[in-house]
């Protein structure tokens, strides 16, 4: 790290040098992070300490889930207590949580341009708003909570729900589910919620992979069809043979945008890469507060990709995945209704466009 003189760089007026230097160190541009400290004084949510300013809580914050600093390293860095140092960690994550409603949200329902001027996916997908997958981040819990957090990999993790937009911002976030659970069994938790449901308009959809049941509001791909971008890229891989190839192509194409998502997010915040020893309520917030830095951050900085995604923070992007079973879907097509038929027409009219001399 750079210790106290950067951080003191990047709180004072910079130089181009600095500015970099800011960027680096608190992930995003100074025009940006002075923009967010603004925002949380104007709302109130945090205020001026007796020695420490609001610009210093928020550099606290970020430098601790941008570098995965322990408290140690803050209070060298910033020569503050360990306890101080907790304290605005804990205030500055308590607020951004708080901005949740207002950035993490449906900017709209137009057709986006990704789908719009894209003859691969005009008129088909019109009707698609984005991309839902689960990305499991590591967690810390007590030897007797241990089994219900172990995932299918053998790991502890979280089972964290997103759906992002084709702008690359996250349109709603759920976490705080145990590894153990399964894709489907998050999404059908956050329909089901009644503190901030996750709510699909009517005639609109959200694509998702082969763990999630094809039930309105959702598109999945084919069963037993190739359906993962990297099993059409592979080199010698055959061409598109059928219908139901030629559709699952073309939703990986768009559903990779949440796996693209996923690797920017844990590239700018390596703390979601790493078990952390906070309270699980905290570690539940830190994943919170960090998609809503990331939509900002997209909101206030043009460069929303200065830093590299992360490789592998797809947990579905090389591997097959976890199929939703037969019965289950089957139910949860009867109780919250079936997108088959859409599927079949969207399917049916690409490969007569295809095949039409």
């Amino acid at each position: 790290m750079g210790g106290e003189i950067s951080i003191a760089e990047c709180l004072t007026d910079a130089c181009s040098l600095s500015w970099e230097k800011c960027l680096d160190l608190l992930r995003m541009d100074r025009n940006s992070f002075i923009t967010l400290c603004n925002i949380l004084k104007e709302k109130n949510l945090v205020e001026d300490g007796r020695e420490i300013s609001i610009e210093e809580q928020v550099a606290i914050f970020l430098l601790t889930v941008g570098h995965n600093e322990r408290n140690r390293a803050c209070q060298n860095t910033f020569q503050h207590s360990g306890q101080t140092i907790s304290k605005y960690v804990n205030l500055i994550l308590r607020a951004l949580c708080q901005l949740g409603r207002e950035y993490i949200s449906r900017p709209n329902d137009d057709i986006p341009s990704k789908i719009r001027f894209n003859p691969r996916f005009y008129p088909y997908f019109k009707d698609c708003l984005g991309a839902i997958d689960g990305t499991h981040i590591p967690v810390w819990v007590r030897t007797s909570e241990q089994a219900r957090f172990r995932n299918r990999k053998g790991t502890l993790s979280q089972n964290v729900l997103a759906v992002v937009g084709f702008d690359m911002r996250f349109h709603y976030v759920f976490a705080g589910w145990e590894g153990s659970a399964t894709d489907s069994r998050v999404l059908y938790s956050a329909l089901d919620t009644e503190i901030n449901p996750f709510v699909i308009p009517t005639g609109k959809y959200y694509l998702g992979d082969g763990g999630y049941p094809n039930i309105r509001g959702l598109l999945t791909p084919y069963r037993g069809h190739r359906c993962h971008l990297s099993e059409f890229n592979a080199p010698g891989a055959r061409r598109v043979t059928s219908k139901e190839e030629l559709f699952n192509h073309r939703h990986s194409s768009l559903r990779t945008t949440v796996e693209r998502v996923f690797g920017l997010l844990k590239g700018r915040f390596p703390i979601l890469k790493a078990q952390v020893s906070y309270p699980y309520r905290t570690q539940v917030g830190i994943v919170l507060a960090t998609c809503v830095l990331h939509n900002f951050i997209i909101d206030h900085n043009p460069n929303v990709e200065q830093f590299d995604p992360d490789e592998g923070a797809s947990d579905n992007a090389n591997e097959s995945t976890l199929l939703v079973n037969e019965l289950e879907s089957a139910t949860e097509s009867v109780h919250r209704g079936s997108n088959n038929d859409l599927r079949s027409s969207i399917t049916s009219q690409m490969f007569m466009v295809l095949t039409v001399p």
